[in-house]
């Protein structure tokens, strides 16, 4: 059981206290498992998520381990029924690291990836892309498409004319169910598009940094209000593509293969507590940005997970202090309409922070699931900020076998309804509360609902 109780809140407040005062070095022991909840407030379901060990966890809400994948997940993306065959609980994983490793290799920009499968909830593979004599080199990003065909984001080495050094090719490709490609689109081929200044397109070269793009997003725009309205930009099957590294997001259309909207790569400064309303300020090192599906509060405008790491050519500059955001940007007028903050949970902004990796999704009441990735912990919040479910990662293990260290990062995190699992998968829903007498810091306490310190 990954749950814990009153107890582990109790830890977490400890916790929250400690990372006030020492700029997020965390502690070498702390809780893990759910350690807030609030069943009322929060979306329930089981939240999907890429364990620091290399495997692909399901858990409920008390932080159950409700099933396991024994599969590295990068990232796992849940199917609907409808997509499966009729079948529950089916994913696209990474089905297998490559034997050999070409130069320059990280799980980051995807060069140890040699295959990718759809499998069953008994891990069965379904369909399979990619072998160890011919790896596919998937990173970041897959998706089913709606004609039943993948979209995968692929990497390889390339020369590249301008480029003094060979440099990573980030592709997309749309494979079919035979495992053949039927279109592709290479970000090498269209860097004049994404908007770099002269003296950003030589920062860029003279980085000599051949991961200089790292694009870390692939999805189809999808159904939505814009295109809706004659915006053709926005057809539901061009692709919504981000680049971590250069501070851009752009639509690629999918017949010309032109990128057509963009926002970045530089923008105005950040504005971290700036109002709402304002034009969109500057995003660092962003991740799992996406346009809201239909159906959802927001529906239409960009979610973007913006990190606040180091990126940008040159380096964006960023706040005083090292703290993450999430922003949701209404694409057509280019500003921001609702973020979350640290604060707004009533703590420091730095408490908040993810330099690398991370997600964030609207749920279908309001709340916003978000994945702070490096310390692999999962939180839910509604639209105020407030926080009713927090959950820390147990997983933990080396990204790359000869790491000294272990870690907890979670790539990204989903929540999919009960009902996407096979029936009479388990689930619990029962509170989990800190003792605010004692720790204010911990989620789900503030004024009033703890008595004054200062009188103990």
């Amino acid at each position: 059981m990954m749950s814990r109780r009153g107890s582990v809140a109790v830890l977490l407040g400890a916790w929250l206290m400690a990372t006030a005062t020492t700029a997020l070095a965390l502690p070498s022991s702390f809780p893990t498992g759910t350690t807030y909840y609030d069943p009322e407030r929060a979306y329930n379901g089981f939240v999907l998520f890429p364990g620091g060990d290399r495997k692909t966890h399901l858990i409920d809400m008390n932080g159950n381990e409700v099933h396991r994948w024994d599969y590295e997940s990068f990232p796992p993306i849940p199917l609907s029924a409808e997509q499966a065959g009729g079948e529950k609980g089916h994913l696209l994983v990474q089905l297998a690291r490559a034997d050999k490793l070409p130069e320059h290799a990280s799980p980051g920009n995807g060069l140890t990836n040699a295959a990718v499968a759809e499998v069953n909830w008994d891990g069965e593979v379904q369909w399979h892309w990619g072998s160890q004599q011919d790896p596919v080199y998937q990173h970041h990003d897959m998706r089913r498409l709606s004609n039943g065909n993948n979209l995968v984001m692929t990497a390889e080495m390339r020369e590249l004319n301008g480029f003094d050094y060979p440099i990573i090719e980030n592709g997309i490709e749309e494979v079919d169910d035979e495992g053949q490609v039927v279109w592709t689109w290479k970000a090498g081929d269209h860097l004049d598009e994404m908007g770099f200044s002269d003296a950003g397109l030589r920062s860029l070269k003279d980085s000599e940094d051949p991961d200089f793009l790292h694009l870390n997003t692939a999805v189809p725009v999808g159904p939505n209000r814009w295109y809706d309205a004659g915006d053709e930009r926005f057809a539901p099957d061009n692709i919504l593509v981000n680049s971590r590294n250069a501070n851009v997001t752009f639509i690629v259309d999918r017949q010309s293969g032109e990128i057509v909207w963009r926002i970045g790569p530089d923008l105005p400064a950040l504005q971290l507590n700036g109002k709402l309303g304002r034009p969109v300020d500057q995003t660092v090192g962003s991740h799992d940005v996406h346009l809201i599906p239909k159906g959802l509060p927001g529906a239409g405008n960009l979610l973007i997970f913006d990190n606040q790491g180091n990126a940008g050519f040159p380096p964006s500059k960023q706040g005083f202090f090292s703290s993450s955001r999430v922003i949701e940007v209404n694409p057509s007028s280019g500003k921001i309409v609702w973020q979350y903050t640290g604060n707004m949970s009533g703590r420091s902004p730095y408490t908040f922070y993810s330099s690398f990796i991370s997600s964030a999704r609207r749920l279908p009441n309001g709340n916003t699931l978000i994945d702070e990735g490096q310390n692999g912990r999962l939180f839910q919040v509604t639209p105020a900020g407030e926080i009713v479910w927090e959950y820390v990662s147990p997983f933990f293990g080396k990204s790359m076998p000869n790491d000294d260290y272990v870690t907890n990062q979670v790539y990204r995190a989903q929540l999919v309804d009960y009902d996407w699992a096979p029936a009479g998968t388990p689930h619990e829903e029962t509170a989990v509360m800190p003792d605010c007498d004692i720790y204010v810091a911990a989620p789900g306490c503030g004024p009033g609902d703890a008595d004054d310190l200062s009188e103990q």
